[in-house]
């Protein structure tokens, strides 16, 4: 039975938990906060160090002998590709009479077609004269190409049309010549044959004459192309806005470092894989949350935040003291990643035991987050954990100490035979999370709960497993059977099951 509930369940499993992958985004806000607060700086830096080049702008209407109304741009197309060739660069160069190559003098300008005949020249330069000396060069150099390509089209076209007359008259003096030659008689065949003479001399002189009409419209067309190929917009500097292009960059660095900033997030949190959900911290380790807990603040707290953090832990103090009392064994509390906090709580929960008989902590927790660090005169006595061995047997016994990755775990059943886990969320990852709970469950002692600290303020989750001790804890179930306890365990909530809610859960 527990084997196909554990398959259901690994089976209905998301490959990607997306409400885990935003909580998780979301606890690392540092991270795209201060990624994006780079880029907006970086941005505004860039706009102050590396102010845009000095830039003038004029605009030229190109008047093409193929303009259509349906034209889809393909002619200013054409026209913009012609004005970054080297031919163009070189004419506007010899204006300017400057030495530098055309292949230089390309990168420093650009040209962009504002519509099918309107031309728009950006140039760059040293200083705010020179950009519009190179603009008003470049758009005469472009002007005179133009004119100039219209001027060869159209006396090309022109000749070709004149060839085309002169062999039409060549052909009609031939024509007339055998007319002439004819002399009139009465034969039915002759009369015909002059008869066809005749009218190939009038198609002649109309294709002539045809000729003459086109080759005179080309050369008319000629003059209005090049009126209409003129500078629209005189070449002026452009100016720049430092305070706008600030903003902009500004604006610009500020979106990509978010992005960036949750784009990294996300695949960390993707690739970390450390549970923050509280029904993920209760799944990997087999236990119920029963409480849960602010981080102990490292700054001081203002007046109100005091107050809440007090009355959390005085309720998380009473759930444990409730769970401590029903068990008579001995109780360790465990921390994973939350030392400090573990301290405070197991300060707290022995001065509250001290009420009803003597209370030792013994206490394992690694460097400088001892337990007896926040011990205050008249409390509850504090050992280590060498000393155990000497604390007399009807004294109630609190074990504090820690399973962090380096744990010796051969000592933990020195602090206790049961055991509380306080795990700060989003700390341990799920691998580590089993092999928590594979190792208890070995040395034999049951998590009878979890103490989440720092839990997400929205998390909705349900961290409650009320068979978890039926399907996690190995080393429960060894203990039961050696102890001969018969019977199916209770669904029904637990005494100590109760839910400490988070500061801003009981604001709101």
């Amino acid at each position: 039975m527990t084997t196909s509930k554990t398959s259901e369940s690994s089976a209905a499993a998301p490959l990607l938990d997306l409400q885990a992958l935003v909580v998780a985004v979301r606890r690392r806000r540092r991270l795209w906060c201060s990624m994006a607060l780079l880029g907006l700086l970086v941005g505004a830096a860039v706009a102050v160090v590396l102010p845009p080049p000095p830039t003038a702008v004029t605009k030229v209407l190109v008047v093409h002998q193929e303009d259509q109304p349906n034209d889809t741009g393909t002619l200013i197309r054409t026209d913009v590709e012609l004005l970054g060739t080297t031919r163009i660069a070189g004419k506007a160069r010899k204006f300017l009479k400057s030495p530098e190559k055309p292949e230089d003098f390309m990168r420093d300008y650009r040209g962009t077609g504002l519509t099918n005949n309107l031309l728009q020249i950006d140039v760059t330069g040293d200083s705010d004269a020179e950009a519009v000396a190179r603009a008003k060069a470049l758009a005469d150099a472009f002007v005179a190409d133009h004119v100039k390509r219209m001027r060869e089209a159209a006396k090309a076209e022109a000749r070709a049309l004149l060839d085309q007359r002169d062999r039409m008259r060549n052909e009609l003096a031939k024509v007339n010549k055998a007319i002439g030659d004819r002399s009139p008689e009465s034969d039915p065949k002759a009369s015909a044959s002059i008869e066809s003479l005749f009218a190939r001399r009038a198609e002649l002189t109309a294709r002539i004459a045809d000729f003459d009409q086109r080759a005179e419209e080309a050369r008319i067309g000629t003059p209005q192309l090049i009126a209409g190929t003129q500078i629209v917009d005189a070449p002026r500097a452009v100016r720049h806005s430092l305070p706008k292009a600030a903003a902009t960059n500004a604006a610009i660095g500020l979106a990509l470092g978010l992005v960036l900033g949750l784009a990294v997030a996300a695949v960390g949190a993707v690739v970390a894989d450390r549970p923050v959900l509280r029904r993920e911290i209760a799944a990997n380790l087999g236990a119920s949350v029963i409480a849960e807990l602010r981080r102990a603040p490292r700054r001081p707290a203002r007046l109100w935040q005091r107050r809440r953090n007090r009355a959390a832990r005085e309720r998380l103090t009473a759930t444990l003291a409730r769970t401590v009392r029903g068990s008579a064994e001995p109780v360790s509390l465990l921390e994973l990643g939350c030392a400090r906090s573990t301290s405070v709580i197991a300060l707290d929960l022995a001065r509250v035991l001290a009420a009803e008989g003597p209370v030792v902590i013994i206490d394992d927790l690694p460097g400088l987050q001892r337990a007896h660090r926040g011990q205050k005169p008249g409390g509850p006595d504090v050992v280590g954990v060498e000393r155990a061995a000497a604390v007399p047997h009807q004294v109630r016994r609190l074990g504090v100490g820690s399973v962090a990755p380096g744990t010796a775990w051969t000592g933990l059943p020195g602090l206790g035979t049961q055991t509380v886990l306080v795990v700060r969320a989003g700390h341990g990852s799920a691998a580590w999370l089993h092999t928590v709970a594979r190792q208890l469950a070995d040395l034999l002692i049951p998590v009878i709960g979890v103490v989440l600290i720092d839990p997400d303020p929205r998390d909705r989750t349900d961290g409650t497993l009320w068979d978890g001790l039926d399907t996690a804890l190995r080393g429960h179930n060894e203990r039961l059977a050696r102890e001969n306890v018969t019977g199916r365990l209770s669904t029904e909530r637990p005494s100590w099951a109760v839910r400490v809610p988070d500061i801003d859960q009981e604001a709101r």
